[in-house]
């Protein structure tokens, strides 16, 4: 945990010369094309399920209907929102959220706090390490799989995490990254909700699990 830690916090600090003018060209960008707020803050679901205020930039607009409820994801995610979540640039304010503790660069993504009621034990496990920028499922196919599959790659990573695995992740997301790959479901913004745990497919949950199938 703590050389995950020291990890962590070394490749930021390496990093930094790169990531803080990207940080501040695209926070002038999304107040030029979005106006304020800049930047998205929201409570997810970190290590053991206690909550963190997770920090991103603005992809959406803020376009209601006439009752004032939200319009869907899909409708409200801008151009620019779409160009930043194509480069991955919306999560650069997650490097806060790193150097607080609260989060990882490697890790399962923290999902929305109104899942926890809906995981079954199994999937729940993704909570026992720190919620990463990016993951074992954001390398192996991100929003392109099913949400079984996707909670199926993350527990294969809390059991076999490593700081070589780490290395790997890291390495393929900016590849992935420059690819532009995986960046959302067919028809969502993202991924549709998830509506709670299934009994998985049996051939889908192995692959999910076999780390070279999705090398």
């Amino acid at each position: 945990m703590l050389a995950k830690r020291i990890f962590d916090c070394a490749v930021i600090l390496l990093t930094a010369p790169l990531t803080l003018p990207l940080l501040l060209a695209t926070a002038l960008v999304v107040r030029a094309g979005l106006g304020s707020p800049v930047l998205f803050v929201q409570q997810r679901p970190g290590r053991n399920g206690h909550p963190f205020a997770l920090i991103k930039f603005r992809t959406m607009r803020d376009m209601r209907r006439d009752d004032g409820t939200l319009l869907p994801d899909a409708q409200r995610l801008s151009r620019l929102g779409r160009a930043l979540r194509a480069s991955s640039l919306d999560e650069l304010p997650e490097l806060w959220n790193v150097l607080r503790g609260e989060m990882s660069l490697v890790g399962p993504r923290p999902l929305l706090t109104d899942y926890l009621p809906l995981y079954s034990r199994e999937q729940a496990r993704r909570h026992e390490v720190l919620p990463g920028i990016t993951g074992w499922a954001q390398i192996n196919g991100r929003n392109m799989l099913s949400w079984e599959q996707k909670f199926a790659l993350d527990i294969w990573y809390v059991n076999n995490r490593t700081l070589a695995l780490d290395c790997r992740i890291l390495l393929q997301t900016v590849i992935n990254v420059l690819r532009s790959s995986g960046i959302s479901a067919s028809g969502e913004a993202t991924m549709a909700r998830f509506e709670g745990a299934r009994s998985p497919n049996t051939a889908a949950h192995r692959q999910a699990l076999d780390p070279e199938e999705h090398s």
